[in-house]
């Protein structure tokens, strides 16, 4: 395919004369189930090759290489009858696949795949020329299918100034960095649970490929990731993704993480690695808490999420997660609870701070990565604050975040060592006695300047929220504290005269 790199303008040009297409989240839908198909059917290639006696899930009328392709005979679909085909036979089709527990993986994700997508557009001539396009792509040949996997990370980069889709989107360079540290070995096993259109997965496959040298390897590879994803339309995203990355039996679900006891995991529902951003600021269903221990119970997702990983990582196995900046320093009952668990069943031994606006201009919420190990308790922890590179004053979509800006991070993970700049700790040690007298406020090696930054409305509430709880959490204990001194109990001191 000629100027692969134009791929998405020439795309986006036909869709806008649709009238069918409103904004930028249903056009990037309306490309990524005709992508899916046309990468499910390049990897349908391989699997006829490697197996004589494969058989499509797909009906013969359905699949990407009889209905879609042109070739310029003047008989492919177009216009009307091309519109009343996608509608009315192909998405009621796969719709409606016949799919049992017994379905392999890869035949599977096709009907869940398809469960909640649409067809948006509605002129059928400007829906041929979209088709066109896409069927130009060569995945046969090693290198145009290299080239379009750049093309496709475009795309999902995409999602960031698609509206709320902007959530399901982490910068490569973070998930880089932290699949970099976690340091992936062959036959281990990683997990995202809410992983969005994959990009730890990604990251995790991207560093341990080069381990795997030869055929037995290659298998483990295949077999080493693990996603869960609760919206549809980026759970299609992941699926293609992996089918790009040569995965050919992605164990990717369509399912919510939060709605599964967690006291009902059993050592094989457990990874050797877990990798994730879980989705904060967001509230599930008061039933969801019904999955969990009362104290763990909160109604903040990163924290259920934080307690979902803690049930399902291994003995001996490795974490990395981000977490925003209110899990830290927030003592409310419910976070204390969680990092009490943490600190006394893990070993959190590094916490790296991360600038204002990694992912700015989406969102101006602080995060932070937390490393940990499955190996016992902590004893330690260390804190490193990585600092704007020099040069920046603020990363953007035009200035995103890069891998070497990981740089100073990774050049201290090998030789720790406590920093003071300017009389503010960049990188300091703290013993677990430490981290439990401050009542598990682990709000340290903080920025010393306070950036000025507009909040949109819904952020600064909810920050505002999480360090009114804080505080209250605070005044509680002291003012326990100084009853149970006094004598006073509970009743006289809220002045209960019954």
């Amino acid at each position: 395919m000629s100027n692969i790199s134009n791929f998405v303008k020439r795309i986006r040009d036909i869709m806008r004369n649709d009238s069918g297409i409103n904004g930028d989240a249903q056009r990037i839908e309306q490309i990524a189930w005709m992508l899916f198909l046309k990468v499910y059917d390049s990897k349908e290639l391989d699997w006829e090759m490697d197996d004589e006696h494969y058989e499509s899930v797909i009906p013969t009328a359905c699949r990407w290489r009889n209905w879609a392709r042109d070739d310029r005979s003047g008989k492919a679909m177009t216009g009307d009858t091309l519109l009343d085909f996608v509608n009315n036979t192909l998405f009621k089709t796969l719709k409606g696949l016949p799919v049992n527990a017994a379905t392999p993986i890869r035949k599977s994700i096709v009907k869940t795949t398809f469960e909640d997508a649409n067809n948006y557009m509605k002129d059928g001539v400007l829906l041929r020329q979209v088709i066109n396009i896409i069927d130009e792509l060569d995945l046969t040949d090693y290198e145009e299918s290299h080239a379009f996997g750049e093309i496709y990370e475009s795309i999902l980069r995409e999602l960031q100034s698609a509206g709320s889709a902007g959530e399901f989107y982490t910068p490569r360079a973070v998930t880089d960095f932290m699949a970099q540290m976690i340091d992936p070995q062959i036959g281990e096993k990683v997990a995202d649970f809410a992983c969005g259109t994959g990009g730890f997965l990604t990251s995790w496959l991207k560093a341990l490929e080069p381990k795997a040298t030869d055929t037995t390897k290659r298998q483990l590879y295949d077999e080493s990731i693990f996603g869960i994803e609760k919206k549809q339309f980026p759970y299609m995203l992941c699926i293609t993704n992996m089918l790009l990355h040569g995965i050919d039996t992605p164990a990717i679900y369509h399912d919510n993480s939060l709605t599964h006891d967690v006291l009902d995991y059993r050592e094989e529902d457990c990874f050797d690695v877990i990798l994730m951003n879980p989705p904060y600021g967001g509230n599930e269903k008061a039933e969801v808490k019904n999955h969990f221990p009362t104290e763990l119970a909160s109604s903040e997702t990163a924290d259920l999420f934080m307690s979902v990983i803690m049930y399902r990582l291994k003995e001996g196995g490795r974490c990395a997660v981000i977490l925003p900046d209110g899990f830290l320093f927030n003592t409310e009952p419910t976070k204390v609870a969680i990092k009490r668990k943490l600190l006394s069943e893990f070993d959190l031994h590094t916490v790296i701070r991360m600038p204002h606006s990694v992912f700015s201009p989406y969102t101006s919420i602080t995060t932070n990565i937390l490393f940990f190990d499955r190996t016992g308790p902590t004893s330690e922890t260390w804190f490193y604050r990585l600092d704007m590179p020099e040069g920046y004053k603020h990363f953007s979509k035009t200035k995103p975040m890069k891998l070497e800006h990981f740089a100073p991070v990774v050049e201290w993970w090998r030789d720790r060592r406590e920093i003071v700049e300017e009389g503010f700790d960049k990188a300091k040690k703290y013993t677990v006695a430490e981290l439990q007298a401050r009542n598990y406020d682990i709000d340290l090696c903080k920025y010393p300047h306070e950036e000025e930054e507009i909040l949109p409305p819904g952020e600064l509430i909810r920050q505002y929220q999480e360090k009114r709880a804080s505080l209250n959490a605070a005044i509680d204990r002291i003012l326990a504290d100084i009853s149970r001194i006094l004598g006073i109990s509970p009743d006289e001191l809220s002045g209960d005269k019954r």
